[in-house]
């Protein structure tokens, strides 16, 4: 998949994931998340650049 589909898909998700939240559908806690979550988004960024084909 080039770079910049994966980029457009992550945004979809945030942003699907923030409407959500706003809307009420959902009951997470995105800062929560987020804050918990860094270290594993760090890491599969740095294994997507690492893999990354030129």
């Amino acid at each position: 998949m080039k770079s910049h589909v994966v980029g457009a898909l992550i945004l979809i998700v945030i942003g699907t994931l923030f409407l959500l939240n706003n809307l009420g559908f959902t009951n997470l806690s995105l800062t929560k998340l987020l804050l918990t979550w860094w270290p594993a988004i760090l890491i599969a960024v740095g294994l997507g650049l690492l893999f990354k084909r030129n």
